[in-house]
């Protein structure tokens, strides 16, 4: 194989162009640490929070952290992996990291693996990858990267293998992580007029008559209050109102607001002297004059 094909197979297809991302965004179980494989084994079925095949042991996966790996093959065959990055919102710019490796199963000298990754949108283009050559044992490349435009709230991304050469023999993916760039928040959406008389209102007796009126106010000087009085009134009973709510402001704020404790006392023990007079020596274990104040 030429210098010039094999860069052309290592290089992931063509992402959307953006300003750098940098605000972290969730991925749930990126190192694959749940579940744990107990130790003396070297796989275990599931990956919480992801749809998957199984994890491999940090020993079988021999990654430079210590960290262990899912596969993206499962009882012989491929098996995509795939989550959700919750927090992220659609018209986000994200950009996926993680490490990869052909793992040990794969021989030496065996090709390159190939697989995808993939996330909903017209525009998000397949990432296409290959793994670093097959050693016969681990051999990870660390700091893949794949962009792209959130198409939805909660964009699911899934790798899956497109090895064709002993596909049941996994492909190792760990360490994924994600950054965004949030789009920007739209202006605030009201959904009321601030019109009194706008939509059904408008049909009221009351916006009727106003509606009947403007022309008649709109033919007298601002500076005529007697025509406009005689158009729109002259808030007598609105006047008047005001004067009510005044009055009780004003008595409020005479009542005095100092009162011996005893006083008050007597005014409250009418009602529960009433209800527990007829309550006798044997009717209760504890006397009501013994826990309450009456």
């Amino acid at each position: 194989m030429t210098l010039g094909a094999a860069v052309a197979l290592a290089a992931p297809a063509p992402t959307p162009a953006s300003a750098e991302d940098t605000e972290p965004a969730v991925v749930v179980n990126g190192t694959f640490s749940s579940p744990t494989v107990p130790d003396g084994q070297t796989w275990v079925t599931g990956v919480e929070g992801w749809s998957g095949g199984g994890v491999g042991s940090a020993a079988r996966a021999a990654h430079p952290k210590g960290l262990q790996a899912a596969s993206l093959a499962w009882n012989g065959q491929s098996v995509p992996l795939g989550t959700r990055l919750r927090g992220v919102r659609s018209g986000a710019t994200v950009t996926l990291s993680w490490d990869d490796n052909p793992d040990g199963c794969a021989q030496q000298g065996a090709a390159r693996r190939p697989y995808t990754v993939t996330v909903d949108g017209a525009t998000n283009t397949p990432g296409a990858f290959t793994t670093n050559s097959p050693t016969g044992k681990a051999n990870w490349f660390v700091g893949r990267t794949y962009s792209f435009t959130a198409a939805e709230d909660a964009p699911q991304i899934t790798f899956t293998s497109t090895a064709t050469e002993n596909p049941g023999c996994g492909i190792l993916i760990t360490n994924v992580a994600a950054k965004q760039t949030a789009p920007p928040l739209g202006a605030p959406q009201s959904g009321a007029s601030s019109d009194p008389c706008s939509g059904d209102a408008a049909d009221g007796a009351q916006c009727k008559a106003v509606a009947g009126k403007q022309d008649e106010i709109a033919k007298c000087p601002a500076s005529d209050r007697d025509c406009l009085a005689g158009v729109a009134g002259t808030g007598d009973a609105q006047n008047a109102a005001i004067g009510k709510e005044t009055q009780a402001v004003e008595d409020f704020g005479k009542v005095p607001r100092d009162q011996d404790p005893n006083a008050a006392a007597d005014g409250l023990c009418a009602l529960p002297n009433a209800l527990t007079a007829s309550v006798g020596p044997g009717d209760a274990v504890v006397p009501p004059s013994d826990w309450w104040f009456c």
